[in-house]
């Protein structure tokens, strides 16, 4: 086994969380309704839009460390540490769902980056410090913006 397998593996897994993330924002957007429609309509847009750019950067990082990314729906529905959410959430659910992916997309980036410190590869440690320092302060705005006292 190539020694940098298991980070490859690890990346294609979070290939699937982001895949199934995005989607899950996808959903939000087109069908989040009430009182903070106009504001969660144009955040989740902005979630999607990031999600969507890290899932290329992924995708060609794994490409770079000379693996072939997973690029099928059913693969990542298998693998993903992530799950579909209903269409039917009110915006303080959604948000809550999208703070519980936060929490699976930091756990596995930590996998990642543990694999990658093994195998002194670099490349991926710039990528997945940078993904914990951007979730971890989206978090705790989305976190600030759902207190409900």
């Amino acid at each position: 086994m190539n020694t940098n397998d298991k980070t490859i593996e690890a990346l294609n897994v979070l290939l699937a969380d982001y895949h199934m993330h995005y989607q899950k924002l996808r959903n939000f957007h087109w069908n989040i309704k009430g009182q903070n429609f106009f504001e969660l309509h144009v955040k989740f847009e902005e979630l999607y839009e990031d999600a969507k750019l890290k899932i290329d950067e992924v995708a060609e990082r794994i490409l770079t460390l000379r693996a072939q990314p997973i690029s099928n729906f059913s693969d990542y529905l298998k693998i993903s540490n992530i799950k579909e959410a209903n269409s039917d959430l009110i915006d303080h659910d959604m948000v809550d769902a999208i703070l519980s992916d936060y929490e699976i997309l930091l756990n596995q980036l930590s996998i990642v980056t543990k694999l990658a410190e093994n195998v002194e590869d670099n490349g991926t440690l710039d990528i997945t410090g940078t993904y914990i320092g951007e979730l971890e302060k989206t978090s705790w705005m989305l976190n600030a913006w759902n207190q409900r006292k």
